[in-house]
């Protein structure tokens, strides 16, 4: 029973032994996870379907503005300058033609589409038989980064439905937009074969444009628009075109009520200059531009 008893004690210690050296011993150190770094958000894809409060339109008055157009999205615009000028005669005389708009007058249609994102196309006839095509590509977007936006801007003018006289034109549209309150725009451009007469026997047959102009947004759907271009060099006959304008917007809608010194609604047309008077005086005119978004 002696033995029995020693055995017994001896298994005992053994035991107590192992239990407490698996209690003291060091624990194995847990691994450790390997930080992932978080995703970095793709840039948001641009939603060119939804308003620009400060750039609302396509156009200033005869500009372009840097608005991007959606992708197969559509607009449509007509121009109309009345003929009679709003400082022949006198008051009477004004009103008795009802502030020219019983005059002949000056009118475009015209139509652009979206094919690709940033990228326009569009064609702008007149009723003097001139037909414009252009096409305008958005090369960089205002951002914080960044503070212009800059468009390329191309068009070809020819008179006789597009078959005599045709000008191109190639220039670039840098904006400063301010928030939804509005935005400026300047506008080198070149345009070939501004002078009518044959190449042989003019000093010039191109000229070299600066446009700069402006929307500010005076009520939420109410602006005040204006547009200068002069002639830096080359053929520069008649005065400045200078144009300003009231327009509301409802919708998809812009009405714009429109007074200039200039008839020109195509680039070529624009770059001629406005309508001088003998004494070198300009002549203002009545007009208006509709314009409609299909999207």
């Amino acid at each position: 029973m002696t033995r029995h008893l020693s055995t017994a004690l001896v298994l005992a210690a053994f035991t107590w032994g192992s239990v407490a050296s698996a209690q003291t011993a060091p624990a194995s150190p847990a691994p450790q996870a390997t930080a992932t770094p978080a995703p970095v958000p793709a840039e948001e894809e641009r939603d060119d379907a939804v308003l620009n409060r400060s750039q609302p339109d396509f156009t200033l008055i005869n500009l372009p503005t840097g608005l991007r157009l959606p992708k197969w999205k559509s607009a449509f615009r007509v121009t109309h300058r009345f003929t009679r000028p709003l400082g022949e005669g006198d008051f009477g005389d004004l009103a008795s033609d009802f502030f020219g708009l019983d005059s002949g007058a000056i009118i475009g249609l015209e139509f652009r589409i979206g094919v690709a994102p940033g990228t326009q196309v569009g064609v702008h006839r007149t009723n003097d038989r001139t037909i414009q095509f252009f096409g305008q590509y958005d090369v960089k977007q205002q951002s914080d980064s960044f503070p212009l936006g800059i468009a390329a801007y191309a068009t070809i003018d020819g008179t006789d439905n597009f078959t005599d006289s045709y000008s191109p034109s190639l220039g670039a549209i840098l904006t400063r937009e301010f928030g939804e309150h509005g935005a400026i725009h300047v506008e080198p451009i070149w345009v070939n074969n501004t002078n009518q007469l044959p190449s042989e026997v003019v000093d010039d047959n191109d000229t070299f444009l600066l446009g700069v102009g402006g929307r500010i947004r005076i009520r939420p759907t109410v602006y005040v628009v204006a547009e200068i271009v002069p002639r830096l060099s080359g053929f520069d006959p008649g005065s400045t075109a200078t144009s300003f304008a009231i327009e509301k917007r409802a919708g998809g809608h812009a009405f714009q009520l429109v007074f200039s010194n200039s008839f020109g609604l195509t680039m070529a047309q624009v770059a001629r200059g406005g309508v001088e008077n003998t004494d070198g005086s300009d002549n203002w005119y009545l007009g208006f531009n509709i314009s409609r978004k299909f999207f």
